[in-house]
């Protein structure tokens, strides 16, 4: 795969914010990939969610399907999934102890078809609010027929409200065709 990335936009957060939107998904390439890396929460027992954004803005809509698996590596593995969400968790629950943080890429299909669903493939590799070693191997589906054009992250505390990330770097690839 060497060369065949096109870094398309960049966001380092080195300052608490609400929220991640990384934009430039056109019709140039068939298929982009984020990379978020060293992303720390504001709040302990966070999880990081995603959206679609269009004309820049995140589909808040109930549309977002998800079946992922977690691997934990101090139990057994867990299927998670929803459908007819307003958004979708990629993470377990984080922390906000030392090394408590998420990494991951995710694979971004159809976006700038409007006649077809948008689909994301996700792996990550995180440590939960109890510092164990999670992996999560998943996927999420945009079931509006629409033109996206990139994705926002941001996390929920596990009382369902808002909190802010911390630290982190997001990046959008174009893979080149």
């Amino acid at each position: 795969m060497p060369g065949s990335l096109v870094k398309i936009a960049e966001t380092t957060v080195s300052s608490s914010t609400a929220s991640v939107t990384l934009t430039g998904i056109d019709s140039t390439y068939d298929v982009y990939m984020v990379r978020y890396n060293n992303v720390t929460a504001g709040t302990d027992r966070s999880t990081l969610e995603i959206r679609v954004t269009v004309s820049g803005s995140p589909d808040t809509t109930s549309n977002y399907d998800s079946a992922s698996r977690f691997f934990r590596a101090n139990t057994s593995f867990s299927d998670v999934s929803a459908t007819n969400e307003d958004r979708s968790s990629i993470t377990v629950q984080t922390g906000t102890t030392t090394n408590e943080q998420v990494n991951g890429l995710i694979y971004c299909f159809n976006f700038n078809n409007s006649s077809e669903f948008s689909f994301l493939t996700i792996e990550g590799t995180m440590l939960d609010y109890n510092s164990q070693n999670t992996g999560l191997q998943g996927g999420i589906v945009n079931t509006v027929t629409q033109s996206c054009d990139g994705l926002q992250f941001f996390f929920i505390d596990n009382g369902g409200s808002s909190a802010n990330i911390n630290s982190g770097q997001f990046v959008l690839y174009g893979l080149k065709k």
